[in-house]
């Protein structure tokens, strides 16, 4: 992907790698990445909320940053240019929102994607679509001795089965799935033991 004149070359600027980031960034730092691809956090989050501090704590610069957003306004106020927030929502970047959020932020298909939940699975989908070398990783939280263990019924959320659509296809298709349980041996960068 990275050898000039290879048949699987991928020039640098499509090299687009999204990350969801609650269950996703929180426990799978990106920052090694940055050496082959571009990094968006892609997040069902309120954009305003996460621009603030991406950069400082996953290296994630503000504009690589998709959220789900509210309209805005320019006006001039006093002679001065402002944003004004209206009570409309422009975009819920969860699911289907997902590919709409990163075509109108980024306007290229990634060729990387990680994602932990229902949420991300059209963002995985819409990756897996490219027609160049690509890669989907599924983290499955499994583990709740040192986190939360999705695969079953949970306050965090309802799964049939103890299953959901996003891990049912992960494993149908080949993309990698982790166990947080079976697979790794730190979740946090700072474990009590």
């Amino acid at each position: 992907m990275t050898k000039e004149g290879g048949a699987d070359f991928v020039p640098p600027a499509e090299r687009i790698a999204t990350f969801d980031n609650d269950g996703t960034l929180w426990v799978e730092q990106p920052m090694y990445f940055q050496l082959f691809y571009m990094p968006f956090i892609v997040s069902g989050g309120g954009i305003e909320f996460m621009r603030p501090w991406t950069e400082k704590v996953d290296g994630i610069p503000p504009e690589q940053v998709i959220g789900s957003s509210g309209k805005l306004k320019f006006e001039m106020r006093d002679g001065q240019p402002v944003l004004v927030k209206l009570p409309a929502i422009d975009l819920i970047d969860d699911k289907e929102g997902k590919p709409v959020g990163i075509q109108s932020h980024i306007g290229r298909r990634p060729i990387a994607a990680f994602g932990n939940s229902d949420g991300d699975l059209q963002m995985l989908q819409w990756t897996a679509a490219s027609s160049s070398p690509h890669f989907h990783l599924y983290v499955h939280h499994t583990d709740a001795v040192r986190e939360y263990a999705y695969d079953h019924p949970s306050h965090i959320r309802g799964l049939d089965e103890g299953l959901d659509e996003g891990l049912d296809e992960a494993k149908a298709k080949g993309w990698t799935v982790t166990s947080m349980k079976d697979d790794w041996k730190r979740i946090f960068p700072v474990e009590t033991e």
